[in-house]
């Protein structure tokens, strides 16, 4: 993984000691998934997905839904398992449900947020967010979420799960353009947020 792919930021986007998981490699995976009965695969993807997807779902802003929006992904998975084109698409599903429903959680959040308020209370994380994230990567989840949701999306799928271009745009339905301009802002934000400009 490339720190300074983007070329906008010095400073690593994962400190030292916490990069990501690579992905796990399909054509290794113990489990021929085209010869498969539903059930036994989408188990497997589960052993192989799980823990990735849910820290997509932190750092997409997820925070204590992040369990519930991988449960959601992999039941929709489950119910619509017969119309995927080929099997090794699952785990690009699996990404783009997580992907879109930390985004609608996000707006209903916002929506909420404008019509009520609330004395806001110490945010509790769940066990799994305390496992998941050390100090350092807390201090990159903190400044992902002043990103627009589409430059955080775009920094964590190429950042985090090491997706290329196409990937990204694939997961997300945009254009690769898309993809090169929301990471350029992203990456010019986040270097200006992580050196202390916006405080």
């Amino acid at each position: 993984m490339s720190n300074d792919a983007a070329g906008t930021a010095e400073r690593p986007l994962f400190p030292a000691g916490s990069a990501p998981m690579a992905p796990a490699d399909d054509a290794e995976a113990t489990l021929d998934l085209r010869n498969a009965d539903r059930d036994a695969a989408i188990a497997h993807l589960f052993d192989q997905h799980y823990m990735r997807l849910l820290r997509l779902a932190v750092l997409l802003g997820a925070e204590q839904d992040a369990e519930d929006i991988v449960s959601e992904a992999f039941y929709q998975l489950h119910h619509r398992w017969a119309k995927l084109k080929t099997p090794g698409a699952a785990a690009g599903y699996l990404r783009s449900i997580v992907c879109n429903q930390a985004r609608m959680r996000i707006r209903r959040l916002k929506i909420i947020r404008h019509h009520t308020y609330q004395e806001p209370d110490d945010l509790v994380h769940s066990a799994e967010q305390q496992v998941l994230l050390n100090d350092e990567q807390r201090a990159v989840v903190a400044a992902l979420r002043t990103l627009t949701s589409r430059q955080r999306q775009v920094l964590v799928l190429k950042y985090w799960l090491d997706l290329k271009e196409a990937e990204i745009a694939e997961t997300l339905k945009i254009s690769a353009g898309a993809v090169k301009s929301h990471t350029a802002r992203g990456m010019a934000k986040l270097a200006t947020v992580m050196t202390g400009g916006l405080q």
